[in-house]
């Protein structure tokens, strides 16, 4: 008797137990959500481990689940939406690909704004510190971390891209106004689409390239579509362009949280998150380039010609400035504080 009575104490010992470790993993089960496939390098070796960091810290009581592809519906512009509605926890992706609703902190999407992914993250995100004005544009959401890729490459389908000139009615895939605006200068047709439309645009000549960073490369099997990679890099070691990527959390479920998961969270977040996200972004570089050389060409810009495309873009940065001053927005303060962002974070 007493034996069975040890063991229904026993057992109502260990079910309460695994009923407490339960409620508290279930504290914050949060969904996160983007558009790049789980196979990516940016999911299964930046994402999870940075989410597994946050649940190891909380004691579990915050759990990240990942949803990769828009599994979870929609398209990559309504990321936004879907984060800002409740409809998910937290959000990766691209301010760019809703144009019009983040435009301050576009600054960095102007040509030659970019040296690396690690110092541009900083950059950029020191930027959104020091300007309310940045800050104002996300207020409907609580801002996890910002950061860029490296520098863009210029990929094409048949002969590379080398030349001012070649860049001539080429229809070349764009991720952000400024970018576009730079590839018209240059002489080119800039076609916006999402990252994941990408390949089929260049499996059936929708586009004859593109411009994106190695890191994605593998994802989209871009070394199987394209038959050139051209970097790009002036002698101070700036690259045509970058494109800038946000994690985004529901504002109301933040303030949910209590102060000590509100302080993990922060403690992921912010300049620490785009230290480990631009280094991530940077390193991952290496396995993309690999691909392209086993399997495309890749080449240098000609130095004098980066100086020609420098000269032919050199009037984006100014019609930015105006067309934040007709925003409302202080168009050169903005454009100054960006600048000198990048300067103290590449020294």
């Amino acid at each position: 008797m007493k034996k069975r009575v040890f063991i229904k104490a026993a057992g109502a010992a260990i079910l309460a137990s695994l009923v407490s470790v339960s409620a508290q993993a279930a504290d914050f089960e949060l969904k996160m959500h983007h558009f790049l496939p789980a196979k990516a390098p940016a999911h299964a070796k930046f994402f999870q481990p940075w989410a597994d960091s946050i649940e190891k810290a909380s004691n579990g009581r915050i759990k990240i689940k990942i949803y990769g592809s828009m599994s979870l519906g929609g398209k990559p512009p309504q990321l936004v939406d879907q984060v800002q509605d409740g409809f998910v926890d937290l959000i990766w992706t691209l301010p760019g690909y809703t144009p019009g609703r983040f435009p301050a902190v576009s600054a960095f999407e102007n040509p030659w704004m970019v040296t690396d992914a690690y110092e541009t993250s900083q950059a950029l995100t020191a930027y959104y510190e020091a300007n309310p004005e940045v800050q104002a544009e996300f207020k409907d959401m609580h801002v996890v971390g910002l950061w860029t890729h490296d520098r863009g490459v210029v990929y094409s389908k048949g002969d590379a891209i080398d030349s001012v000139a070649d860049f001539a009615g080429k229809k070349l895939r764009n991720p952000s106004r400024p970018v576009a605006a730079a590839l018209e200068a240059l002489g080119a047709t800039p076609v916006g689409m999402p990252v994941p439309e990408m390949p089929q645009a260049l499996a059936k000549n929708v586009i004859d390239g593109t411009v994106v960073p190695f890191e994605i490369v593998p994802a989209l099997k871009l070394h199987e579509l394209v038959d050139n990679a051209v970097e790009v890099e002036t002698a101070d070691g700036r690259g045509l362009y970058t494109s800038v990527f946000l994690l985004g959390m529901n504002k109301a479920k933040y303030d949910s949280m209590p102060a000590d998961l509100q302080k993990v969270m922060d403690d992921h977040s912010g300049m620490y998150f785009a230290k480990i996200g631009g280094e991530f972004f940077k390193n991952a570089e290496n396995f993309g380039r690999k691909l392209i050389d086993e399997n495309a060409k890749r080449s240098q810009m000609p130095a004098d010609e980066v100086k020609k495309m420098q000269e032919a873009t050199s009037g984006v940065a100014g019609e930015w400035v105006k067309e934040m001053d007709g925003l409302g927005l202080p168009g050169q303060k903005l454009m100054d504080s960006a600048n000198a962002m990048l300067e103290k974070y590449s020294k």
